[in-house]
């Protein structure tokens, strides 16, 4: 007995111990998906931002991780993080987009809902693209719509996800407005935006459905040809000579939301913690220039407020896909 005691009176001496190791663990960002897509550009510019001088005081290790945990168009993260063991971690991020809330409008993580999680900070937004293999044939958009309607079966279309995804929508949207059925249209579902650029980069797809900073960082490299932005009028910066679907005779406009959330589990102090060194950081002339190197564009809403918009967007995903005919 009294070897028990001793026993329990030891382990009790190391709870506090392993608690205070778990809230000073290292600061990490998931990235759902593979490396080289906006997913993690988004982690990426976090990890940037966070670094600054001043506010590295405020994290609980020298500098953030970047972790990939693909599968499942970002199901396999938002579970291992929402609902499992980690979903407590104080110090751990999870990237998303809207991509991820249409997933979660559609039913694609279950039955996973909105406030299943601690919505922390939205770090800007880019704008949905199309684009082609910098010595692709297809030299503007109305080439490609040309293409898809004499011959829909010789063009592969990578996207990240599979039908309904918002890569999906994109090229679906736009063959609607030009009196194609979308049904007709191949698609290639691949994992992340970093392996559909690789995918057309190894003429696997011919043309990409994505997101202008993705095709940011693909088109300074002559990577890649962009024919279109799906944005409300022209980019600045490396896309700025890129025409919108608008003025090409498309009326499709798709804005992407990016940010980071937590696990439902996180202490309160640790959530607002988060919440407030967001706010720090992107309100610094640093930051906005970091944003428009990454490809995105001031988007700015932390805490209660950036919940009240995710839960009323996955609302308005749920409507547009209902219309479609997506829904499960």
């Amino acid at each position: 007995m009294m070897l028990l005691r001793s026993l329990l009176l030891s382990l009790s001496c190391l709870l506090p111990a392993v608690a205070g190791a778990q809230a000073s663990a290292p600061a990490e960002c998931v990235v759902p998906s593979k490396p080289g897509g906006a997913m993690d550009l988004t982690c990426k510019l976090a990890k940037k931002g966070l670094a600054q001088e001043g506010v590295a005081a405020t994290l609980a290790g020298p500098a953030m991780r970047i972790s990939y945990l693909p599968g499942g168009i970002g199901a396999v993260a938002w579970h291992s993080m929402a609902s499992q063991r980690r979903s407590a971690e104080a110090n751990t991020l999870v990237a998303f987009s809207g991509g991820s809330l249409l997933n979660l409008a559609q039913g694609k993580f279950g039955n996973a809902k909105a406030g299943d999680v601690r919505w922390v900070a939205a770090l800007g937004a880019d704008y949905g693209m199309i684009a082609v293999r910098s010595d692709s044939p297809y030299k503007t958009l109305a080439d490609l719509i040309a293409a898809l309607r004499q011959h829909p079966d010789k063009v592969l279309i990578g996207v990240s996800g599979t039908i309904g995804s918002q890569d999906w929508l994109k090229m679906a949207l736009l063959a609607r407005h030009a009196g194609i059925d979308p049904k007709v249209l191949r698609f290639v579902a691949l994992e992340g935006g970093g392996e559909v650029f690789t995918a057309m980069q190894a003429d696997y797809v011919q043309v990409v459905s994505g997101d202008t900073s993705e095709a940011t960082l693909n088109a300074s490299a002559n990577h890649a040809r962009v024919l279109a932005v799906l944005s409300e009028k022209r980019l600045p910066g490396v896309l700025a000579g890129v025409p919108t679907a608008r003025e090409q005779g498309y009326d499709v406009v798709w804005p992407i939301i990016r940010g980071v959330w937590m696990g439902p589990q996180v202490p309160e102090a640790d959530y607002q913690r988060w919440v407030a060194t967001f706010e720090r950081v992107m309100a610094t002339p640093q930051f906005a220039e970091w944003r428009a190197q990454a490809g995105l564009y001031p988007f700015a809403l932390t805490g209660p407020k950036l919940t009240a918009y995710v839960k009323k967007a996955v609302d308005e995903y749920a409507r547009q896909a209902n219309e479609l005919g997506l829904m499960r």
